[in-house]
């Protein structure tokens, strides 16, 4: 079948040679911090307390140790495939060539809405801690100013019923726009478009900051833990989702958003110096460093303080409060790690979305424009305006549940297809030369599918419903237009 025609992994090893449009310039300390900056973010600052507070309770530590695990799972298939085919395009790329085009198209979609989402995402949870910094200050934003005008709710009986689903729930909260998550939105952009060497400079300084700021939080902290706050570890369930194991695997898949950051590295591979090397090293290195903060922060963050209160914007910063005016000190410097933290995913997120984008234009599956590269800045320009665009509209609108949902489901059905492309290429195409192998691939391997699939099914069907309706929106333009541009599909025909 011509939509399942895969591109030849020696294709696209010669691709990472002789494309050099954009500038080689990134190694692996930059590669870590690039992990970092995009996976340590709004899963500390936001979705922490969210989860814990909606959820899970404390059991909160051990969503992050199933969610941790199944990165882990998944950030070794895409090791080896990020050393085997050093080009932009993470899973995109991937899927292109094991699985075939109708495939890599079904993840290049996804990964366009786990990309754009997670921007928006994290610039509301940025939005949310900026207010409170100034308001610190006596500058106050007006709520009408600094939260989403929407908010959603879908009814409890509405199951699978699309219409309902996204006619019913709706409400508005008396606000016109976020600005603030806007403007950063628009910085980050113009910031991106500059240069590659740039951002990475940027990423790292304020992955220094907020690295400092989490382990101070840790030391601070731990001298104040209530082990009663600890109990129940797992709350009795109260319904589907709510708290006993439902509700910590439920917080697993929600905040799995929080660990997308190794899939952003591994779009950066084009723009890697020694992508063979480096590639395994920032995908497995941020994801290592990350899991350890987020289970430490996890701990503390629930020892410190009630569970039940955690339900807020910044749920460190109020933390932080409750433990009286002995800390004081600490609030406004939570506020400033959080503040460059939750920065340096929003530009990791912005810069993977257009390297996406740059790999489906030149395979033809979308127009020219999106793999136009910027003559000075080498940066694909255009691409990383669009996004950026798009992104503003998302955060100055939504609120983060509904934003955040969607990035998970969006990334679980990436690291789905990732795991299950590294097993079927070791039988298909055992031969290719592969710098870092999965170990036991024949049990990581479907041990990722497994994992991965089961947080998924664990998400609510809303989450579901809306994933649907964008892939159904994807495969009308992959039929009207990606399937006819396909480069692969010309030089096929003309062979």
């Amino acid at each position: 079948m011509k939509f399942l025609r895969r591109k030849p992994v020696a294709e696209l090893q010669a691709e990472a040679v002789n494309d050099q449009r954009l500038h080689r310039t990134l190694g692996p300390v930059n590669l870590v911090a690039l992990g970092v900056g995009a996976i340590i973010g709004a899963g500390i600052f936001v979705l922490t307390g969210h989860a814990a507070a909606e959820f899970a309770g404390p059991g909160i530590v051990l969503s992050f140790v199933l969610a941790g695990l199944a990165c882990a799972f998944a950030g070794l298939c895409y090791a080896e495939f990020a050393a085997m085919i050093p080009v932009s395009g993470s899973a995109y790329t991937y899927g292109y060539a094991t699985l075939g085009e109708l495939f890599a198209w079904i993840i290049g979609w996804d990964l366009i809405l786990e990309y754009l989402f997670a921007a928006s995402t994290v610039a509301v949870g940025w939005s949310g801690y900026m207010v409170s910094f100034l308001a610190d200050f006596g500058l106050s934003i007006p709520p009408e100013l600094s939260k989403a005008p929407y908010t959603h709710q879908a009814p409890a009986d509405a199951g699978w019923n699309l219409w309902r689903i996204f006619t019913e729930g709706w409400s508005t909260t008396g606000a016109i726009l976020n600005v603030p998550a806007m403007f950063v939105i628009a910085v980050i952009t113009g910031l991106l478009v500059i240069g590659i060497r740039e951002s990475a400079a940027f990423n790292n300084l304020v992955v220094a900051i907020k690295v400092t700021v989490i382990l101070l939080f840790l030391a601070v902290g731990a001298a104040y833990l209530n082990p009663e706050n600890w109990t129940p570890f797992i709350p009795e369930n109260q319904g589907p989702g709510r708290f006993g194991w439902d509700g910590v695997f439920r917080a697993a898949g929600v905040i799995f958003f929080a660990y997308i950051g190794f899939d952003a590295v591994s779009t950066a591979a084009q723009e890697a110096r020694r992508p063979q090397r480096d590639m395994p090293i920032g995908i497995l290195g941020s994801l290592l460093v990350c899991t350890l903060l987020y289970i430490g922060v996890a701990l503390v963050l629930t020892g410190v303080i009630k569970y039940t209160e955690l339900g807020v914007p910044d749920p460190i910063a109020h933390a932080i409060d409750s433990l009286g005016s002995a800390v004081a000190w600490l609030r406004p410097i939570i506020k400033v790690g959080a503040i460059a933290g939750l920065s340096s995913v929003i530009l990791v997120m912005m810069l993977g979305q257009p390297r996406i984008f740059y790999a489906m234009s030149r395979d033809g599956l979308l127009p020219p424009v999106f793999s136009h590269v910027h003559h000075r800045f080498r940066t694909p320009w255009l691409a990383t305006i669009l996004t950026g665009l798009v992104a503003m509209v998302m955060a100055g609108l939504f609120p983060i549940g509904i934003l955040g949902e969607l990035v998970s489901i969006g990334t679980l059905l990436a690291f789905t297809i990732v795991c299950a492309g590294v097993f079927v290429l070791r039988f298909t195409d055992p031969e290719i030369p592969r710098p870092f192998r999965v170990p036991a691939f024949w049990l990581i391997c479907p041990l990722g599918v497994l994992s991965c699939g089961w947080l998924m099914y664990n998400l609510p069907p809303d989450t579901w419903a809306r994933l649907l309706v964008w892939m159904a929106l994807g495969m009308g333009l992959y039929w009207g237009y990606g399937r006819r541009h396909s480069r692969l599909a010309r030089s096929r025909a003309a062979g």
